[in-house]
């Protein structure tokens, strides 16, 4: 089969669809398809993929109006592309790439069947910000972004509306992506959508080996750096004194890390020798480190802006437990990648997380509820015996069912039967 990819993230621009996209095209192309995915221009080198070719198109740098302009070009690119090598199927990452209901009936009839894939919805998204914004997250005037999502939101839902209305197939990365698209889009009676929640590269994010010299050296420095590294936490013992808190995501209201600074003062009355580690890129960092200075805790917080693949993946070994306090996400892979590490998940009571995460490999909180966040952590902190229970049968939770392998059959027989459908 060849496949054209249409996906408005791939590395080196990195984010939840540029992860799901890089990987499922790989495992595609090791299962003998020729994949070629259709993206936006990025400086960076691309990372090569036996199989998988991509193609780089123009787009507006704008909040929302890109993923028009980036559409309009893919279906310029695409179409390109069928003239010299026939396409089979054509794949669609929703919501960055915003096709009209005129360009999908045209892909559809003149190219070849289309899959969307549903990550998540602008509706979703602005909800998600309005609720961070009341829960004073960050005002969202803030972040350019955050602010053409709530402005925009519901303007450009109509090209997700289009997708789900004229596709082939859709396929939602979990039941509550679904749940809103058939809340809000109103579908039509053949609607037709599977749920295939994503994986992860659970070879790179897997337990720690401490027969590992250079490992265990790595995490040893990772541990002391953040003055968290007592004989206990430097031999990956739960019952530390020194717990390491792990959170990774976009610096960014919606993700929750104000809510998760507001709660580290009670973990610290508990756990005094306890540091909170923050990965990620974002217009809050300055306003997360002013308000850890006026709550006392400065000391016990640490912000990386950026790191390898290789070091977070050690980040996630060494972490003791790992928080996810999201107001909104389509699915999440970041507690994914933490289970597969082995590393036992905090985060909140709420779909689709609960998808993932429950008692038998994390804790749960209420969303946006400082408190009750703080007691989780307290609670998996407290009870070191069942965190490594926890973390065991995480790991066996992902490689039984989410991991790109996975996607990877689970997609080639859904184009195989849209293919198949679509030729009767």
């Amino acid at each position: 089969m060849h496949i054209a990819m249409i996906a408005g993230e791939y590395p080196p621009r990195w984010g939840g669809i540029g992860s799901v996209v890089f990987h499922l095209a790989g495992h595609l192309a090791s299962r003998g398809h020729r994949v070629s995915v259709i993206t936006r221009s990025h400086k960076g080198k691309t990372p090569a993929q036996q199989g998988v070719s991509v193609v780089e198109v123009p787009w507006l740098k704008a909040p929302m109006a890109f993923t028009r302009s980036y559409a309009k070009n893919s279906l310029k690119a695409l179409k390109h592309l069928h003239g010299l090598e026939s396409v089979d199927m054509i794949h669609i990452h929703l919501p960055l790439a915003s096709f009209t209901r005129k360009e999908f009936r045209f892909m559809e009839e003149n190219i070849a069947p289309v899959c969307s894939s549903l990550h998540g919805s602008w509706l979703g998204e602005k909800q998600g910000v309005i609720r961070a914004a009341k829960a004073k997250e960050s005002a969202t005037w803030r972040n350019p972004n955050d602010l053409a999502i709530r402005l925009t939101g519901k303007y450009y839902s109509k090209y997700e509306r289009a997708g789900i209305l004229e596709s082939s197939i859709c396929v939602s990365n979990s039941k509550s992506t679904l749940s809103e698209f058939e809340n809000w889009y109103e579908p039509s009676e053949n609607f037709n959508c599977e749920v295939v929640l994503w994986g992860c590269d659970h070879k790179v994010f897997r337990p720690p080996n401490q027969d590992d010299e250079d490992e265990q050296l790595r995490h040893e420095e990772i541990r002391l750096s953040y003055d968290c590294g007592d004989e206990l936490a430097l031999s990956y013992m739960a019952e530390t004194k020194t717990p390491m808190i792990l959170a990774v995501g976009r610096l960014v209201a919606r993700k929750g890390y104000m809510t998760l600074i507001r709660a580290l003062p009670a973990v610290l009355e508990e756990y005094p020798g306890a540091r909170l580690v923050i990965v990620g890129r974002g217009h809050m960092k300055k306003r997360l480190l002013k308000n850890a200075r006026k709550l006392g805790v400065e000391h016990a917080l640490f912000i990386r802006s950026s790191m390898s693949f290789d070091d977070l993946a050690q980040h996630f070994r060494s972490a003791d437990i790992v928080v996810y306090p999201s107001y909104y996400e389509g699915q999440g892979l970041i507690p994914l990648e933490s289970l597969a590490s082995g590393t036992p998940v905090v985060t909140v009571n709420q779909a689709p997380l609960t998808e993932m995460i429950d008692s038998t490999v994390g804790e749960l909180f209420e969303t946006g509820n400082p408190s009750d966040l703080a007691k989780a952590v307290c609670r998996s902190l407290e009870d070191p015996e069942g965190r490594t229970a926890q973390a065991g049968r995480g790991r066996e939770r992902v490689l039984d069912h989410y991991t790109y392998e996975h996607n990877a059959e689970a997609y080639e027989g859904i184009y195989l039967n849209a293919i198949t459908s679509s030729e009767k």
